[in-house]
Protein backbone atom coordinates (compact mmCIF):
# COMPACT_ATOMS: atom_id res chain seq x y z
CA UNK A 1 0.00 0.00 0.00
CA UNK A 2 2.71 2.49 0.73
CA UNK A 3 4.74 1.46 -2.28
CA UNK A 4 1.43 2.19 -4.57
CA UNK A 5 1.29 6.01 -2.65
CA UNK A 6 4.88 6.23 -3.88
CA UNK A 7 3.83 5.37 -7.43
CA UNK A 8 0.73 7.47 -6.69
CA UNK A 9 2.36 10.70 -5.88
CA UNK A 10 5.52 9.85 -8.38
CA UNK A 11 2.83 10.06 -11.37
CA UNK A 12 1.30 12.98 -10.21
CA UNK A 13 4.92 15.35 -9.92
CA UNK A 14 6.23 14.01 -12.96
CA UNK A 15 2.95 13.97 -15.00
CA UNK A 16 2.62 17.42 -14.40
CA UNK A 17 6.33 18.13 -14.85
CA UNK A 18 6.28 16.93 -18.23
CA UNK A 19 2.59 18.78 -18.94
CA UNK A 20 4.33 21.70 -17.89
CA UNK A 21 6.84 21.84 -20.58
CA UNK A 22 4.37 23.96 -22.62
CA UNK A 23 4.86 26.73 -20.10
CA UNK A 24 8.14 27.18 -22.14
CA UNK A 25 6.10 27.76 -25.36
CA UNK A 26 3.84 29.94 -24.03
CA UNK A 27 6.43 32.37 -22.48
CA UNK A 28 8.23 32.59 -26.03
CA UNK A 29 4.16 33.65 -27.55
CA UNK A 30 4.31 35.89 -25.00
CA UNK A 31 7.60 37.19 -25.07
CA UNK A 32 7.18 37.72 -29.98
CA UNK A 33 3.45 37.97 -29.30
CA UNK A 34 3.39 35.13 -32.31
CA UNK A 35 2.75 31.48 -32.42
CA UNK A 36 4.92 30.84 -34.98
CA UNK A 37 7.48 28.16 -34.81
CA UNK A 38 5.01 26.46 -32.29
CA UNK A 39 3.09 23.39 -32.78
CA UNK A 40 -0.46 23.38 -32.26
CA UNK A 41 -1.44 19.91 -32.54
CA UNK A 42 0.73 18.22 -29.10
CA UNK A 43 -1.75 20.69 -27.42
CA UNK A 44 -4.80 19.49 -28.58
CA UNK A 45 -3.89 15.78 -28.48
CA UNK A 46 -2.64 16.37 -25.05
CA UNK A 47 -5.98 18.01 -24.26
CA UNK A 48 -7.85 15.04 -25.57
CA UNK A 49 -6.32 12.13 -24.02
CA UNK A 50 -6.66 14.27 -20.88
CA UNK A 51 -10.44 14.30 -20.97
CA UNK A 52 -10.61 11.12 -21.88
CA UNK A 53 -8.59 9.78 -18.83
CA UNK A 54 -10.43 12.13 -16.25
CA UNK A 55 -13.32 10.51 -17.42
CA UNK A 56 -11.87 6.79 -17.18
CA UNK A 57 -10.61 8.08 -13.51
CA UNK A 58 -13.82 9.37 -12.43
CA UNK A 59 -15.78 6.13 -13.42
CA UNK A 60 -12.52 4.42 -11.98
CA UNK A 61 -12.85 6.60 -8.67
CA UNK A 62 -8.87 6.87 -9.34
CA UNK A 63 -8.11 10.00 -7.24
CA UNK A 64 -4.65 10.23 -9.22
CA UNK A 65 -6.41 10.08 -12.43
CA UNK A 66 -8.44 12.54 -11.67
CA UNK A 67 -6.42 14.79 -10.36
CA UNK A 68 -3.39 14.64 -12.84
CA UNK A 69 -5.42 14.92 -15.79
CA UNK A 70 -7.32 17.58 -14.64
CA UNK A 71 -4.61 19.70 -14.15
CA UNK A 72 -3.07 18.21 -17.37
CA UNK A 73 -6.64 19.80 -19.50
CA UNK A 74 -6.43 22.83 -17.73
CA UNK A 75 -2.56 23.32 -18.87
CA UNK A 76 -3.68 22.08 -22.24
CA UNK A 77 -7.02 24.30 -22.43
CA UNK A 78 -4.27 27.43 -21.51
CA UNK A 79 -2.01 26.46 -23.82
CA UNK A 80 -4.86 26.35 -26.79
CA UNK A 81 -6.44 29.43 -25.56
CA UNK A 82 -2.97 31.68 -25.77
CA UNK A 83 -1.96 30.24 -29.51
CA UNK A 84 -5.43 30.70 -30.51
CA UNK A 85 -4.76 34.46 -29.65
CA UNK A 86 -1.09 35.14 -30.92
CA UNK A 87 -1.24 32.71 -34.35
CA UNK A 88 -2.35 34.31 -37.05
CA UNK A 89 -3.71 31.55 -38.77
CA UNK A 90 -7.10 31.86 -36.84
CA UNK A 91 -9.01 29.50 -39.21
CA UNK A 92 -7.13 26.78 -39.17
CA UNK A 93 -6.74 26.63 -35.49
CA UNK A 94 -10.03 27.10 -35.07
CA UNK A 95 -11.24 24.83 -37.34
CA UNK A 96 -9.31 21.79 -35.64
CA UNK A 97 -10.45 23.01 -32.24
CA UNK A 98 -13.80 22.57 -32.66
CA UNK A 99 -13.17 19.25 -34.31
CA UNK A 100 -11.85 18.29 -31.10
CA UNK A 101 -14.79 19.71 -29.01
CA UNK A 102 -16.85 17.55 -31.67
CA UNK A 103 -14.76 14.89 -30.58
CA UNK A 104 -15.46 14.80 -27.45
CA UNK A 105 -18.98 15.59 -27.71
CA UNK A 106 -19.40 12.44 -29.73
CA UNK A 107 -17.13 10.34 -27.31
CA UNK A 108 -19.24 11.82 -24.21
CA UNK A 109 -22.68 10.61 -26.03
CA UNK A 110 -21.06 7.43 -26.70
CA UNK A 111 -19.40 6.21 -23.19
CA UNK A 112 -21.83 8.65 -21.12
CA UNK A 113 -25.39 7.89 -22.62
CA UNK A 114 -25.40 4.92 -25.11
CA UNK A 115 -23.77 2.89 -23.29
CA UNK A 116 -24.66 0.97 -20.01
CA UNK A 117 -22.81 1.94 -16.66
CA UNK A 118 -20.69 -1.07 -15.76
CA UNK A 119 -17.54 -3.28 -16.53
CA UNK A 120 -18.42 -2.73 -20.60
CA UNK A 121 -18.36 0.84 -20.28
CA UNK A 122 -15.09 0.83 -18.55
CA UNK A 123 -13.49 -1.09 -20.66
CA UNK A 124 -14.31 0.27 -23.50
CA UNK A 125 -13.70 3.85 -22.27
CA UNK A 126 -10.40 1.98 -20.79
CA UNK A 127 -9.21 0.46 -24.63
CA UNK A 128 -10.45 3.85 -26.29
CA UNK A 129 -7.84 6.59 -24.14
CA UNK A 130 -5.00 3.22 -24.26
CA UNK A 131 -4.87 3.21 -28.14
CA UNK A 132 -4.77 7.08 -28.31
CA UNK A 133 -1.92 7.03 -26.13
CA UNK A 134 -0.06 4.45 -27.93
CA UNK A 135 -0.81 6.27 -31.18
CA UNK A 136 1.06 9.84 -29.36
CA UNK A 137 3.85 7.65 -27.50
CA UNK A 138 4.56 6.46 -30.92
CA UNK A 139 4.04 9.89 -33.44
CA UNK A 140 7.53 11.08 -32.87
CA UNK A 141 8.58 7.64 -34.70
CA UNK A 142 9.45 9.11 -38.00
CA UNK A 143 11.18 12.42 -36.61
CA UNK A 144 13.54 9.95 -34.63
CA UNK A 145 14.57 8.14 -37.94
CA UNK A 146 15.10 11.26 -39.51
CA UNK A 147 17.46 12.18 -36.35
CA UNK A 148 18.91 9.13 -37.38
CA UNK A 149 19.73 10.03 -41.11
CA UNK A 150 20.81 13.44 -40.18
CA UNK A 151 23.29 11.85 -37.26
CA UNK A 152 22.12 15.36 -35.47
CA UNK A 153 20.10 14.98 -31.95
CA UNK A 154 19.62 18.80 -32.27
CA UNK A 155 15.47 18.23 -32.87
CA UNK A 156 15.59 16.45 -29.45
CA UNK A 157 15.02 18.27 -25.70
CA UNK A 158 17.01 16.10 -23.04
CA UNK A 159 14.74 17.26 -20.49
CA UNK A 160 11.76 16.10 -21.71
CA UNK A 161 13.04 12.74 -22.44
CA UNK A 162 13.75 12.38 -19.45
CA UNK A 163 10.51 13.30 -18.05
CA UNK A 164 9.18 11.20 -20.58
CA UNK A 165 10.95 8.67 -19.03
CA UNK A 166 9.99 8.94 -15.45
CA UNK A 167 6.32 9.58 -16.40
CA UNK A 168 5.94 6.24 -18.50
CA UNK A 169 7.82 4.37 -16.21
CA UNK A 170 5.87 5.55 -12.99
CA UNK A 171 2.44 5.12 -14.83
CA UNK A 172 3.37 1.69 -16.10
CA UNK A 173 4.09 0.56 -12.13
CA UNK A 174 1.52 2.31 -11.02
CA UNK A 175 -1.00 0.22 -13.70
CA UNK A 176 0.67 -3.11 -12.65
CA UNK A 177 0.19 -2.34 -9.01
CA UNK A 178 -3.61 -2.12 -9.74
CA UNK A 179 -2.97 -5.18 -11.87
CA UNK A 180 -4.84 -2.30 -14.80
CA UNK A 181 -3.41 -3.12 -17.85
CA UNK A 182 -5.30 0.12 -19.57
CA UNK A 183 -3.07 2.25 -17.64
CA UNK A 184 0.02 -0.08 -17.88
CA UNK A 185 0.21 -1.02 -21.56
CA UNK A 186 -0.25 2.14 -23.37
CA UNK A 187 2.93 3.83 -20.88
CA UNK A 188 5.16 0.83 -22.14
CA UNK A 189 6.04 2.54 -25.66
CA UNK A 190 6.56 5.69 -23.75
CA UNK A 191 9.63 3.53 -21.99
CA UNK A 192 10.63 2.47 -25.28
CA UNK A 193 10.96 5.16 -27.35
CA UNK A 194 12.56 7.15 -24.66
CA UNK A 195 15.08 4.22 -24.29
CA UNK A 196 15.71 4.91 -28.25
CA UNK A 197 16.03 8.94 -27.55
CA UNK A 198 18.65 8.07 -24.64
CA UNK A 199 20.69 5.62 -27.01
CA UNK A 200 20.36 8.53 -29.78
CA UNK A 201 21.82 11.17 -27.42
CA UNK A 202 24.56 8.62 -26.71
CA UNK A 203 24.92 8.03 -30.23
CA UNK A 204 25.41 10.62 -31.77
CA UNK A 205 26.06 13.56 -28.88
CA UNK A 206 30.17 13.48 -29.69
CA UNK A 207 28.63 14.38 -33.45
CA UNK A 208 27.30 17.45 -32.36
CA UNK A 209 29.37 18.83 -29.24
CA UNK A 210 30.30 22.03 -31.55
CA UNK A 211 26.25 22.45 -31.34
CA UNK A 212 24.58 24.87 -28.31
CA UNK A 213 22.56 22.43 -25.72
CA UNK A 214 19.42 20.75 -27.21
CA UNK A 215 16.71 22.77 -28.01
CA UNK A 216 13.21 22.34 -25.94
CA UNK A 217 10.57 21.52 -28.24
CA UNK A 218 8.66 18.19 -28.22
CA UNK A 219 9.01 15.32 -30.18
Amino acid sequence: MEFLQFLSWACIVFTVGMFSTGLTDLKKMRASKSADNVQFLPFLTTCLNNLGWLYYGILKTDGTLVLVNTIGACLQSLYILSYCHYTNDKRRVTSQTLLAGGVVCGGWLYFGVLLPQGESQLAQLGLTCSLFTISMYLSPLADLMEIVRTSSVERLSFSLTVATFLTSTSWTLYGLQLQDYYIMVPNTPGIVTSLIRFFLFWRFASVNQGVPSYKLIEI
